[in-house]
């Protein structure tokens, strides 16, 4: 009769959820439009001290993430490592002050307590926030296991000075301090630093003479020559630049002013903005002429992005060069950022709508950061270039942000230009489009934001890696991406609720893919041919005609072992499809086999040459202008994660993912994948004799957990417990699991 309390009490310490009006933890990582960080201050790129009311006092002088929407939304994450559990209900409260959110007071918004599992994109539905006022708000939850959270630490922002019904924010670009990783003095008076990796920064020196009056000459550039020797003639848009700096008396600080390049600073490119400067990327640095010691400590390198949490994602396997190409094109995500818009590299810092596609892709998948890529997209809305694939891509970009933000304001906003951006009045009866017909006109052109004549079709770039694609009036790759539009503009409007639209969308989606598949294949071969007109089968029109769903399962073979014939003719741009197509037709040891390649036409070929950014190119011979710093070559970084590791979500703002792994022969990896729910956490040893799979689900998302087909009729053990699978799409399906984690193994014999 005494120990049975004891007992009691101890299974209630245990769960302390089950204590009646016992508080679990607050939610963390809030953001408010997307936006974590919005209470910081920044002066000039590095950050301050100074508070979001001190900031409002002198505007001038500092930079702050400016809330320009008059009814923001708000989205968190719930920390609670209980398996299945999800939120119940919410509460957010807004106060004008300090004094009433600390106080739990919502003067300016209550909520009251909301019934709803919603943690992202949280609309706030009180009075219109007025210009130029610092907020405050904070939020607690219920979860399904019972118990109630204590309230949040609050979050402050800040509004801007013209609100509108919705806006997206941004962040101030930002400073980071960064010092050589070695130095060599390969000569008398001639010092090397090497920074380790490229970067888009500044650079500052402190140097030093007894007398004052004498020069030293500074070299800043992104590769080497065959010497050793910083390479002044790297050819294309490899970047190199040579100042002379004159010595005063004494040790001073010598920051470099950088030229700025009159066509990377043209009428369309992006402009830095005057509280940073010009930028340069650069990865060495060489000072001669100099008769002191230089050290570490004396060359500074100040390189400029947008935010970027490092920690954010992690991704290790047992092939050496795959974790080199992922560090390489996480780095590029960052590096390249420095515009704060996506653009095109350092040649012409020009946004263009399939560089952003792809470094939209590979951003999500290295960091939970996602207003530089809606920022991104709705800038190229309003600023269409000439491609019609790439006029077509905005249309996916809408649909990505959407995935991954669970936020619909953006789409729903645009909508009508999304609608343009299908290029529907350059149709024909039999629903396929062309941009060769005559049918482009002005309203076409006003619709979609183009200022030029008109738009040209363009398959992959440069037309050299287009594998002989034969251009004809109906162009199956353009085609092929008007397909696509057509499907995930349909899901937009049904989101949105226009069912009369995505009816219309449907039907449309419906009469293409019946023509495409009537008109553009080679019926002797099974082939897709390139366009109307034309029997030639290129790489390009089977990539992307599998990679967006228009093959029938009949061809499905022959087309593939067509793609395995090709291997990689086509761009680093044009390898995202590649890439997307070998996947989808599971064949994960040939996708395996490409992004390890070290052929020159490889992902390792660049960081053999000696890039530590994605190249514009496979390498140097395949581009003569190309340049060391485009996201677009870092496709990798979105295939790793979303093919490779098997993570795609399949319910907006991940509600719902798949976790479907295709490792091929890799023995283990390792992975952590952000997502605006939370972190996903995958570990798994490959060993077909004892398959081994960790994976941690965060709070408010569901799993479709998947493995490899060969494990049909295997013993599955999930959390120790034997379970049973079943065949579905092409792989074992163990089952929709929630939150929490969980441990499953495969064992050839029942022990």
């Amino acid at each position: 009769m005494v120990i049975r309390p004891i007992v009691i009490l101890f299974v209630l310490c245990a769960n302390p959820a089950l204590l009646q009006g016992q508080k679990l933890p607050g939610p963390t990582v809030r953001r408010t439009d997307l936006v974590e960080h919005t209470d910081r201050v920044w002066q000039n790129g590095d950050l301050s001290t100074v508070r979001l009311d001190q900031y409002l006092k002198d505007t001038s002088r500092y930079q702050v993430v400016k809330i320009e929407s008059k009814f923001p939304a708000f989205s968190w994450v719930l920390n609670d490592d209980r398996r299945g559990v999800s939120q119940k209900s919410y509460r957010i409260i807004v106060a004008s002050d300090l004094k009433n959110i600390e106080n739990n007071k919502g003067d300016v918004w209550d909520s009251k307590v909301v019934v709803s599992a919603k943690s992202t994109a949280v609309s706030y539905r009180g009075p219109a926030l007025k210009p130029g006022h610092v907020y405050y708000w904070k939020v607690r939850v219920s979860t399904s296991r019972g118990g109630q959270s204590s309230y949040s630490k609050y979050n402050s922002f800040v509004t801007g000075s013209h609100l509108k019904d919705y806006a997206t924010p941004f962040y101030p670009l930002q400073k980071k301090q960064q010092l050589p990783v070695v130095i060599k003095q390969p000569a008398v008076h001639y010092y090397l630093a090497d920074f380790g990796k490229d970067a888009f920064g500044q650079l500052q020196l402190i140097l030093e003479s007894d007398k004052g009056g004498d020069s030293v000459t500074v070299e800043l550039g992104e590769a080497l020559d065959s010497s050793g020797w910083i390479h002044s003639r790297p050819g294309g848009t490899i970047r190199y630049a040579k100042y002379k700096i004159g010595l005063q008396r004494g040790r001073h600080t010598y920051p470099i002013k950088f030229k700025s390049d009159k066509r990377n600073t043209g009428v369309a490119a992006i402009k830095m903005p005057a509280y940073i400067g010009e930028v340069l990327p650069f990865r060495y640095v060489a000072i001669s002429n100099y008769i002191k010691v230089v050290s570490k400590r004396d060359i500074m390198r100040t390189m400029v992005h947008y935010h970027f949490n490092e920690q954010a994602s992690l991704f290790t396997s047992s092939d050496s060069i795959l974790n080199k190409i992922w560090d390489l094109c996480k780095h590029t995500m960052q590096a390249t950022s420095f515009a704060g818009i996506y653009v095109d590299g350092d040649r012409e810092r020009i946004p263009y709508e399939a560089d952003a596609f792809i470094n939209q892709l590979s951003h999500y998948a290295v960091d939970n950061e996602y207003s530089l890529a809606r920022r991104s997209h709705e800038y190229l809305l309003t600023h269409a270039t000439w491609p019609t694939e790439w006029i077509l891509q905005s249309v996916l970009m809408a649909w990505n942000d959407y995935q991954y933000t669970g936020d619909a304001r953006s789409m729903e906003k645009y909508y009508t230009d999304l609608k343009a951006k299908l290029l529907v009045p350059l149709a024909r009866e039999d629903g396929l489009i062309s941009s060769r017909t005559g049918k482009q006109d002005k309203s076409l052109m006003e619709a979609i934001y183009f200022n030029g004549k008109q738009i040209r079709d363009i398959v992959d770039w440069p037309t050299s890696e287009t594998d002989g694609f034969v251009f004809s009036d109906i162009n199956t790759v353009v085609n092929a991406y008007h397909y696509h539009a057509l499907v995930l503009m349909e899901r937009m409007a049904r989101t949105l609720g226009k069912k009369a639209d995505a009816d219309s969308l449907g039907r449309r989606a419906g009469l293409v893919k019946k023509t495409f598949q009537e008109k553009l294949f080679d019926p002797s071969t099974g082939l897709v041919v390139d366009g109307e007109g034309t029997n030639h089968s290129s790489l390009h029109a089977n990539m992307f005609a599998l990679a967006f769903d228009l093959v029938p399962a009949e061809k499905l073979s022959r087309v593939l072992d067509f793609i395995r014939s090709r291997g990689k003719a086509c761009s680093v741009y044009g390898a995202q499809f590649l890439m997307d197509a070998v996947y989808k037709a599971g064949a994960d040891d040939y996708a395996l086999a490409l992004l390890t390649a070290t052929g020159e036409r490889s992902w390792y070929n660049m960081l053999r040459e000696g890039a530590t950014m994605a190249m514009e190119a496979w390498g140097n011979k395949f581009k003569p202008n190309q340049d060391w710093n485009h996201a677009w070559g870092a496709v990798p970084a979105n295939i790793i994660m979303s093919k490779l590791v098997g993570i795609e979500c399949t319910k907006a703002g991940f509600e719902e993912v798949n976790i479907k792994p295709q490792l091929a022969d890799l023995s283990f990896i390792t992975a952590r994948f952000p997502t605006i729910k939370g972190d996903i956490l995958i570990d798994i040893k490959n060993d077909p004799g004892n398959y081994q799979m960790k994976v941690d689900i965060p709070v408010n998302t569901r799993a479709n957990i998947y493995l490899p087909k060969k494990y049909l009729g295997k013993t599955v053990f999930l959390n120790g417990k034997r379970t049973p699978i079943t065949e579905r799409d092409n792989a074992c399906f163990i089952g929709n699991i929630g939150s929490g984690h969980y441990s499953i193994k495969v064992l050839s014999e029942f022990p």
